[in-house]
């Protein structure tokens, strides 16, 4: 027992000693199943490496004063793990460059022009309606942006496809949205807020041992899983040169490593089934709701559509074998459906990925992903600063309504 506790200690010390740190970022939340926690702070290191500051009001930025500083533009942006960013620093994350880009060109006549980011990974429209309502509005914002993730966003807005009980949800009833909260009644966020749980997380929060168990635990379900998407060794295969395995068995690695990032494929296809469908509708109700409450709110309202890894590729022929594989005739039909949406509802809605495919393949470079998983999950510092740049552009050349 003695050595066991020694040998903890001295792991702890030397885990310390190298820096080693993957705080709890998150809390729960009464409103939204849970938030950024004010004030933590840590090494991010799952994918990319930054370190992580959260606000004091619980933002991935820096701090701003609640009331708006005078000739002051305010741009508040809503979203999931884009926005977050927690791969990149601040400084690199697109909202960031967007800001500066933005202070450079006569958009908002010699305004000061200050972007707030109120994205939390793992947020679908729903929770983002509902962090507009209960803690973008107090700052006073001229400008509400969302950006949608279109590869899980819309699996987000249904408890059927999420498969999580822990957080809210807007259903379609009576040809209208209406919030199910149910999730505060669920045995695990119950169970989340007891005296165990919270001692849990007191330990995960201290010790640098039980976090590195943790991040353990993480990478071995990731290795299962691409362990499992494996073809059999006695499965068929067709006749190839050895060229062609090896590009096959590279393209099998990106789409699997893929799948491992969360890519729901069938988000590139027209609804099959009442599942999907119901997800669509529900998320085309929260965007309208979304633009509705915020011209309310006496702010212009913009939809932005992000890019997904596959979308993105710099080599026509990998976008062509996805697309192949999954039976997909069009990579941007999300963003098209979301940009058709908006042409019906008067949305302003800007879309990214078309703009950054072209990017990419002119410039044959990834934008979405790190190491070995290149081409892959969030965008990398080069990912956020063309987007970046690319909606500054579309902004100062007035595709946002003034």
């Amino acid at each position: 027992m003695m050595g066991f506790l020694s040998g903890g200690i001295i792991a702890e010390v030397a885990l310390r000693i190298a820096g080693y740190s993957y705080p709890e970022f998150y809390v729960l939340d009464q409103s939204r199943g849970y938030s950024l926690r004010p004030n933590a702070e840590g090494w991010y290191r799952k994918e990319g490496e930054a370190y992580v500051r959260i606000n004091s009001d619980g933002l991935r930025d820096r701090e701003h004063a609640i009331v708006k500083p005078q000739d002051t533009i305010r741009i508040a942006i809503l979203g999931d793990s884009y926005p977050e960013a927690f791969p990149v620093s601040v400084a690199e994350a697109f909202w960031s460059v967007m800001e500066r880009k933005l202070q450079e060109c006569d958009a908002f006549a010699g305004k000061k022009i200050e972007v707030i980011n109120f994205g939390v990974s793992g947020y679908g429209t729903a929770q983002e309606l509902l962090t507009l309502r209960n803690q973008v509005w107090k700052y006073s914002p001229d400008i509400v942006l969302l950006a949608v993730t279109t590869n899980n966003d819309i699996t987000d807005n249904l408890r059927e496809l999420k498969k999580t009980d822990e957080i809210p949800y807007f259903v379609y009833r009576d040809n209208r949205l209406a919030l199910n909260d149910s999730y505060k009644n669920s045995r695990a966020f119950v169970m989340r807020q007891s005296w165990v749980s919270r001692l849990g997380r007191w330990f995960r929060d201290h010790s640098r041992v039980i976090q590195a168990v943790i991040q353990g635990h993480h990478g071995l379900k990731i290795r299962l899983a691409s362990w499992r998407a494996k073809p059999s060794p006695g499965a068929p295969r067709a006749a190839t040169t050895p060229k062609e395995n090896e590009d096959s068995q590279h393209k099998a690695e990106l789409f699997s490593r893929s799948e491992e990032l969360g890519t729901d494929n069938l988000v590139y296809l027209e609804p099959e089934n009442a599942l999907w469908s119901d997800a669509w509708r529900v998320t085309e109700c929260l965007l309208i709701e979304m633009r509705d409450e915020v011209i309310a709110g006496g702010a212009k309202f913009a939809v932005i559509t992000l890019s997904n890894g596959p979308q993105v590729l710099p080599d026509p022929n990998s976008r062509e074998a996805f697309k192949k594989r999954f039976g997909i005739t069009d990579l941007f039909y999300p963003d098209n459906r979301i940009k058709a949406l908006g042409a019906r509802e008067r949305i302003t809605v800007l879309t990214l990925a078309p703009e950054l495919q072209e990017h990419a393949q002119r410039n044959n470079v990834f934008l979405h992903g790190f190491g070995v998983d290149v081409g892959n999950g969030h965008w990398n510092a080069m990912g956020h600063r063309v987007a970046g740049e690319l909606i500054a552009k579309k902004i100062c050349e007035g595709t946002f309504p003034k």
